[in-house]
């Protein structure tokens, strides 16, 4: 391939890419081809299979075992994918034709297919077709659909499937009264949708505040969207394990919900039921969430990071929390970012992979035994990726060409 097609195909990779609780607008997910942005070519995407490495007791490597892999192995039977996400201990993506496919625990419906048995391999979630973007919370999975309408399936304990009710549903029903959505994210067990007109709303589990409307505490889930407080010219959404984050236009990001280890980024450890400014940070052009740990790509390729760091998930070198975001150590030229429960991946414009974070069951993918690692690492034998998620403890890439 010629360098002018690869870095052409690098830049169609940073605007279609999702990335674990990470979603950008639905416009430049997913789509079969990205044309006018070099006269004369058309980019698609060719094969689209995916890679996963990480913890797979529940099959969410989706290769037909039951083996954790230290390094990337193929999910099986998935080729034209175009988008990755993770769950807790799910795998899902999305295929060129607009369908949704997902494999791993299978608990409380999350795979979608209309049971709960676990599947090591991928199966196809019932019913879903034109779906333009995917994201996936603890035991809950989403879809966003071409008419604007999002999807839920699994687990519904805090109403984090959106439709009003707390019932479990292995087959995907529609969140009740969004219309106009552009993006989604989940945290945990709460959900979150982008507007076309800037705004966020939020539903499920709201102990923390991360429903992001000034209210928190016992009693105050909400199993039908509501509007995150005070929050406009929103571009991005990330979900973490308790807050919540949006990236606005102006390259500055608001945070909210659960902070005890500075997760919303405001020099304090203190919960906020409404959107607060991370500090110091500008420039930011994609974020992404952990259960401990929020991040920002920056424009310079850079990537900062803030909240818990007991694994080394800032990595920054150390293994000390910090309520402000710090430089990830070593990175440049990154195109998107992901995060899983205690782990950060960052994809860089020549297609390959680094982690860094815990690596308990090899989620860093680069082979080794260590517990962790407190710097990016590179994730062995990855090239020519073009998207990145996570699951709890596992990664994803969706390896393609990307040619005329």
């Amino acid at each position: 391939m010629s360098r002018r097609r690869w870095r052409i195909g690098i830049w169609a990779a940073a605007v279609t890419a999702t990335v674990g609780a990470v979603a950008l607008p639905a416009a430049a997910v997913a789509s079969p081809g990205v044309s006018g942005t070099t006269p004369g070519w058309d980019i698609r995407l060719r094969s689209g299979i995916v890679q996963a490495w990480g913890r797979n007791d529940f099959g969410q490597l989706g290769n037909g075992t039951t083996t954790n892999s230290p390094v990337p192995v193929q999910v099986s039977g998935l080729t034209g994918v175009t988008a990755v996400a993770g769950g807790g201990n799910s795998g899902y993506a999305l295929r060129r034709n607009g369908t949704v496919w997902a494999w791993g625990l299978n608990s409380s419906g999350q795979l979608g297919n209309g049971t709960t048995t676990n599947s090591p391999l991928p199966v196809q979630v019932s019913g879903l077709t034109d779906v333009t973007a995917i994201t996936g919370g603890e035991a809950t999975g989403y879809a966003l659909r071409r008419n604007g309408t999002v999807w839920a399936w699994g687990l519904n304990s805090s109403g984090q499937l959106g439709n009003g009710t707390t019932t479990n549903s292995p087959l995907p029903v529609q969140v009740s009264g969004l219309t106009d959505v552009t993006a989604i994210t989940a945290g945990n067990f709460t959900g979150y949708a982008l507007r076309r007109n800037g705004t966020v709303r939020a539903w499920g589990y709201n102990n923390e505040g991360e429903l992001g409307n000034g209210t928190s505490g016992p009693g105050t889930n909400s199993p039908v969207p509501v509007q995150v407080s005070g929050l406009t010219g929103a571009t991005a959404i990330a979900g973490g394990g308790f807050a919540g984050y949006a990236l606005r236009f102006d390259g500055t990001v608001r945070a909210w919900g659960y902070n005890g280890n500075g997760e919303l980024g405001n020099g304090t450890t203190t919960n906020s039921p409404v959107p607060v400014q991370v500090s110091g940070l500008t420039g930011a052009t994609a974020i992404a969430a952990s259960d401990r740990t929020g991040y920002a790509l920056r424009f310079d390729g850079t990537v900062q990071a803030w909240g818990g760091n007991g694994f080394g998930q800032l990595g920054n070198g150390t293994t000390t929390n910090s309520p402000v975001p710090v430089q990830v150590s070593g990175l440049t030229g990154v195109t998107a970012i992901a995060a899983g429960g205690l782990t950060g991946y960052a994809l860089r414009f020549d297609g390959t992979v680094r982690a860094w974070g815990l690596n308990n069951f090899g989620q860093l993918g680069n082979g080794s035994a260590a517990f962790y690692s407190p710097i990016p690492v590179p994730v062995s034998g990855l090239t020519g990726v073009s998207a990145i998620a996570a699951g709890d403890f596992a990664g994803y890439a969706v390896v393609g060409r990307w040619d005329r």
